[in-house]
């Protein structure tokens, strides 16, 4: 699956080459305090799949149960997010943030124990509480 995006102000663009996308819904505090809605969008794919084309994402690190620390990127000038979750292995892409995002499709809902009332999950699709067993 080939994919493209950016920020807002179009000082950040990436590439993404991936065979394979796992893509879910993030319901965790961090990502409604970050994204500013119910949830995160993620498209999760190999690290080495994903490529910054032009400029440069700006870092910073909130806590994670998973990982320590989640490392988000985003664009330094209009603070677009872009990315989160990044390990050596590994990648988050925020759908928003893709050119064309109609493909995504989320097939699980993460975190789901910190959903608002509010939030509307689709109920077929699989919820975890946390994290989905590895």
């Amino acid at each position: 699956m080939r994919f493209s995006g950016g920020c807002v102000c179009g000082d950040v663009r990436y590439e993404c080459d991936a065979e394979n996308v796992l893509m879910f819904n993030c319901h965790c505090r961090d990502c409604k305090h970050v994204s500013g809605g119910p949830c995160a969008p993620v498209a999760y794919v190999k690290l080495s799949s994903f490529r910054v084309t032009k400029g440069r994402l700006s870092y910073y690190a909130t806590e994670s149960m998973a990982m320590g620390e989640n490392k988000r990127g985003f664009c330094g000038r209009c603070g677009s997010r872009i990315t989160g979750g990044e390990t050596a292995d590994g990648i988050g892409i925020l759908a928003g943030s893709m050119d064309d995002s109609s493909w995504f499709t989320p097939q699980v809902d993460i975190q789901v124990e910190d959903a608002q009332p509010w939030d509307c999950m689709e109920p077929s699709r699989p919820r975890f509480e946390r994290y989905p067993p590895q």
